[in-house]
């Protein structure tokens, strides 16, 4: 009868201190969701973020990069808001914080914004006020004639 006795390798040990290390990375993967919250006033306004439709408010969106957002607000009877808002990184998105934050911290970090507008009902101008923009606008792109 032959007794097998377990063979030890010397790099054993270290192969299973990287696979444990591996696995434990692999389950405390961080997380951060951003968002943006537009309200308006009244609801229903139709919302682009960037020139992309995103929704009616009030809506809330997610977004993967912080900087300056192009704005247009519109509903029928009001005037269209066009604007931009910038969204400014938390401390934690800096270097080398950003790393832990997204990779390594086991819970989920939120990152949200409340932006508010207020629209103003569309006024419709009267003749007169026609008639000069429509005379302004000729001087300006006629030549002086004189």
């Amino acid at each position: 009868m032959v007794l097998l006795s377990p063979v030890r390798h010397k790099g054993y040990s270290k192969i299973i201190l990287w696979a444990a290390l591996t696995a434990a990375f692999g389950l405390c993967q961080g997380c951060v969701e951003r968002t943006i919250t537009i309200n308006t006033t009244p609801d229903g306004a139709r919302i682009w973020l960037n020139d992309e439709l995103v929704g009616t408010s009030p809506t809330t969106v997610t977004f993967q990069w912080y900087g300056d957002y192009r704005v247009k607000i519109a509903k029928p009877g009001y005037q269209v808001i066009q604007t931009h808002r910038k969204v400014k990184a938390p401390w934690y998105d800096a270097f080398p914080f950003d790393f832990f934050a997204q990779v390594i911290w086991p819970g989920r970090v939120v990152d949200s914004h409340q932006w508010s507008f207020t629209l103003h009902e569309a006024t419709c101008p009267t003749h007169e006020e026609l008639v000069q923009r429509a005379q302004a606008l000729r001087n300006t792109l006629q030549p002086n004639q004189d």
